[in-house]
């Protein structure tokens, strides 16, 4: 009787005047709030004896030990009135009795699941009971408190929430086989009507003007303070989704928050033409807050025979919701078996500032074998479009490769994840601002399109892929991405690569790219699950393509650094990537050659990288080179917003690269090279305390092709003996490429030096060193 108010109530006997702490129970009961006046207070075992109770007047007080029996956490107030159309007996919290009258809960604290009947016997559905419940305190905005208990919703969907709930250790059986597609169990609501703004010419002709990527004021705005606001334009679609004939894509759409004098929370993407939907959605000004519970699901086919998302658990539709201390998992002894995808036992939808956390959730299956057990659409335990500001924290859902992702989502803005273990982050169309700090990812992944700033932190994934961006929206992320500290660990032999982009050659109706700049540092790549992997590891997987079939050339960032990257578990490294067209990219500004000089409008830097140790068949081997930019047969830049990078290597080993056909300004400071075919490069080359040793299967042709248009130096380096299959032949310097010993040194060059192995040979050969070629290697000019 904790919390009902008057304790150890005597049954027995006629009844007897409250006392001042009864009276003091009974304070606010009445619906005006004012003080129930000093009378007889009615002590009762049951709802039942209520019912059965002589005597009873309109106007009595009656106060409860019990719904069904004395005890069962059911007691409750309870004053007796005549009965009108207001008080629709429902069995719950309004009784009907004898002489017209009905008995009408008054509580006015707080409320639970046994004051509306609810059984817990798993024969009852106690949905009804709790839907009851709920509907009273929505009316009366008192908290919901059930810290104990279990309880079974079978057929009961929709049951609303506008007040703070606290669910405790109670736990909740759902049956799945009544699940809806069209209404969550439980949905909390916004108790405020949305504002449709469509018909306002002039807030329109405003938004359409002002609403554009920087904005940060709209000074029309200011009225709808506190409010998120949803505007589109239907009539442009966008995101067209590659691999779905007939699929139209989503409108042209941005959703934002409103404070003060019409300041905008939220990055804006898009600019408009028109909006043919302008929605204001008010945010409530207080947190509403549900702990606790415990929610066991049958794992059951819904029996509606509808196909399509079912929505097993809670939709969160409110702002400023925070949801945490939940435990959700199947029913002992039971396993997925559902044939239809569940569209998220969380799912959060047009909100502002919604958390969850300390939440173990569910990874439905999805791949099950044989196929005909699969669910042939993806399926989720956490989803929802249209969040704005939503934090997950400290959330747990992990599984195998039968399960799928436990987040399916789609326009998320300021999307965060903190300190969670999940087997898949994911966001459809337009993620805008991921932060992922603190996480494990498991097997099913990274996997987004969008922009903004994208930053993961001390993160690991599992997997061959540490993000793959969505080949079916165009692999687009339009903004910084940058992965600190984390660690990718392959889990099978097959190739890796720390970002995927594989867009399809395919009109999505939006420009594509790989983001603003890109920066992957402190980064580990731990083949501790998958040692004797012999497959190449690359840091960025593209498109051979720079430009689709229909013109739409893809843009590339302007800043790329690979630092402090070492790979454990396995000795090969990794390389960087591929670009086989770098001749139509729109870099977003301008870059350029002329005959003496190469402006970039790229740089990237490769620092202290653990490269994989290549053996080419040669200099020219695509197949293994680190970083490869163009075609051997030289082609026409598209223009000066083409890819013209500043590439600068720092600290590496064996390094690698074949830059024949294109444009740049190469440097290289401290490394081992390996292998360089540059011939004819538009740019320079310039090393600076660079050990150079070649180490090929075979010796066909130079082992370094570096002619350049705007030269190539060398400052302090050292040319070793060639290695050519796996053994040292200091008798090939020559073929290196730069020099030819006693004979001309080709480029320029400061304090060369020849390593020692080559120095011994020559001194075996009896072949000593000429001054004139000594004094070149000390100091030589292209010209001379």
């Amino acid at each position: 009787m904790a919390g009902l108010g008057v304790a150890g109530m005597a049954l027995a006997g006629p009844a007897r005047t409250a006392n001042t702490h009864q009276a003091s129970d009974r304070e606010g009961l009445a619906e005006d709030g004012a003080a129930v006046e000093e009378r007889q207070v009615i002590p009762l075992p049951t709802v039942a004896a209520i019912k059965s109770r002589s005597g009873l007047q309109d106007g009595d007080w009656v106060r409860t030990l019990g719904f069904h029996s004395p005890d069962d956490g059911g007691g409750a107030w309870y004053q007796l009135v005549a009965q009108i159309e207001q008080w629709t007996p429902n069995r719950a919290d309004v009784i009907d009795l004898e002489n017209g009258l009905v008995a009408v809960l008054q509580e006015r604290q707080a409320v639970n699941y046994r004051m509306f009947g609810a059984v817990g016997d798993g024969q009852n559905d106690d949905g009804v009971q709790i839907k009851l419940a709920h509907a009273y305190a929505n009316r009366h905005q008192v908290p919901v408190i059930q810290h104990s208990g279990q309880f079974w919703i079978v057929r009961t969907n929709g049951i609303a929430i506008t007040t703070d709930v606290s669910w405790g250790q109670t736990r909740f059986h759902i049956d799945e086989r009544y699940n809806s597609r069209r209404t969550p169990r439980f949905v909390v609501r916004n108790d405020r009507p949305s504002l449709t703004l469509t018909d306002d010419r002039d807030l329109k002709a405003a938004l359409i003007k002002q609403l554009k990527p920087g904005v940060q004021i709209i000074p029309e705005l200011a009225a709808y303070a506190n409010h998120l606001l949803i505007v589109q334009d239907a009539k442009d679609r966008i995101g067209i989704r590659a691999g779905y004939e007939g699929n139209r894509g989503w409108a042209r759409e941005e959703l934002f928050y409103v404070e003060e004098e019409g300041r905008i929370l939220g990055d804006i993407a898009w600019e408009f033409t028109d909006l043919t939907s302008v929605r204001a959605i008010p945010c409530n000004e207080t947190y509403l807050i549900i702990e606790g519970g415990g929610f066991l699901f049958s794992g059951d086919t819904p029996e509606s025979g509808e196909s399509g998302y079912y929505y097993p658990g809670i939709s969160v539709e409110r702002s400023r919701t925070i949801v945490r201390e939940q435990w959700m998992g199947l029913e002992p002894g039971k396993r997925d078996v559902s044939l239809e995808p569940r569209g998220g036992v969380y799912r959060l939808n047009n909100v502002y500032d919604v958390t969850l956390e300390n939440i173990r959730a569910m990874p439905w299956e999805k791949s099950r074998r044989p196929p005909e057990t699969a669910v042939q659409h993806g399926t989720y335990g956490i989803g929802g479009a249209r969040m704005l500001n939503c934090t997950f924290r400290n959330l747990t859902a992990e599984g195998g490769w039968v399960s799928w992702g436990v987040f399916g989502t789609n326009l998320n803005k300021n999307f965060r994840l903190e300190n969670c273990r999940l087997n898949r982050v994911d966001v459809h169309f337009h993620c805008w601002n991921l932060h992922i700090i603190d996480c494990t990812i498991g097997f099913k992944g990274i996997t987004v399109t969008g922009g903004g700033q994208l930053l993961v932190e001390n993160t690991t994934r599992h997997g061959n892929t540490f993000i793959g961006f969505r080949s079916d929206y165009g692999a687009r992320w339009d903004g910084p991405i940058r992965l600190s500290g984390c660690t990718l660990k392959p889990s099978n032999n097959g190739r890796v690569s720390v970002l995927s982009y594989r867009p399809r050659d395919f009109d999505y109706q939006y420009a594509i790219g790989y983001g603003q700049s890109i920066t992957l540092e402190n980064l580990t790549i731990d083949y501790s699950a998958a040692p004797l992997s012999t497959s190449p590891c690359q840091l960025l997987d593209v498109a051979a393509f720079s430009q689709t079939k229909d013109g739409t050339r893809l843009f590339f960032p302007q800043r790329l650094l690979f630092r402090n990257i070492t790979v454990i578990g396995r000795e090969r490294g990794v390389r960087l990537m591929r670009l086989a067209d770098p001749y139509h990219f729109d870099l977003r500004r301008s870059g350029g050659e002329d005959p003496g000089w190469l402006e970039p409008n790229c740089l990237l830097v490769c620092d202290n990288v653990q490269l994989e140790k290549t053996a080419p068949a040669g200099p020219d081997d695509l197949g293994q080179a680190h970083l490869a930019i163009g075609r051997a047969d030289e082609r026409a830049y598209a223009d000066d917003r083409a890819l013209y990078p500043k590439i600068v290597f720092i600290d590496c080993d064996h390094v690698a690269v074949n830059l024949a056909g294109c444009a740049a300004r190469v440097f290289f400071q401290r490394c081992t090279i390996n292998t360089i075919a540059a011939s004819g490069l538009r740019g320079e080359l310039v090393f600076t305390d660079c050990r150079l040793r070649p180490d090929v299967k075979a010796a066909s042709q130079p082992f370094y092709a570096v002619d350049s248009t705007l030269g190539t130096r060398f400052t302090g380096c050292t040319l070793h003996a060639p290695v050519i299959g796996g053994k040292s032949h200091p008798e090939s310097i020559d073929q290196i490429g730069i020099l030819e010993i006693n004979g001309r040194v080709h480029h320029y060059h400061l304090n060369t030096a020849l390593g020692n192995e080559v120095l011994r040979h020559l001194e075996d050969r009896g072949t000593p060193l000429t001054p004139e070629f000594i004094a070149a290697l000390a100091c030589h000019h292209d010209l001379q």
